[in-house]
């Protein structure tokens, strides 16, 4: 239920800070990861500013429907690999752990358009790839939900934990 930003950060070279020539390039390295993308994160721990995947021009062909499912595929990983941070198992909140099985469908779908849309050998139609394409919009509002009910039950059960509401029921996922 809680991270260190320091050690989220280690981990992106294996679990040990690089070396640094000076002060200035530590300073800067955490200006950048720490105070600016960690807490621009917490932000997104209140209801009332919620996270968003990002929101890439894409065009509407092959080549954008394989790409835009990609980065999809890619955040929803990137998500699930930031909240359960090395660990096989978590004790999740039930509304946050049917979300995130909810995301983990999700992921599949992204991962499949993805692939189908990649093969070129397969016969796509303009009309098809822009159906599909609406449906990865509809797929990345629900996506964008899911991750905030997540976010959210996560850090209500969190402060419940932590003795400041009630008590949790975290459930094993």
């Amino acid at each position: 239920m809680s991270a260190s930003p320091i050690a989220v950060v280690k981990n992106l070279w294996g679990g040990e800070l690089p070396e640094f020539e000076s002060l200035d390039a530590v300073n800067e390295l955490i200006g950048v990861l720490v105070n600016g993308l960690w807490n621009s994160l917490t932000r997104h721990q209140r209801r009332s500013e919620p996270f968003r995947l990002v929101r890439p021009t894409v065009q509407e062909s092959r080549v954008g429907l394989a790409g835009l499912a990609l980065i999809r595929r890619q955040e929803l990983d990137g998500f699930v690999e930031g909240l359960f941070n090395g660990a096989e198992v978590l004790d999740l909140p039930q509304k946050a752990s049917a979300s995130l099985d909810i995301l983990g469908e999700m992921r599949a779908l992204f991962a499949g358009i993805h692939e189908v849309a990649s093969d070129a050998a397969k016969p796509a139609e303009s009309s098809e790839i822009a159906t599909t394409m609406k449906h990865l919009r509809e797929m990345t509002r629900i996506a964008d939900t899911e991750i905030n009910r997540v976010v959210l039950d996560c850090t209500r059960a969190r402060r419940q934990l932590m003795g400041t509401v009630g008590t949790a029921k975290p459930t094993r996922h």
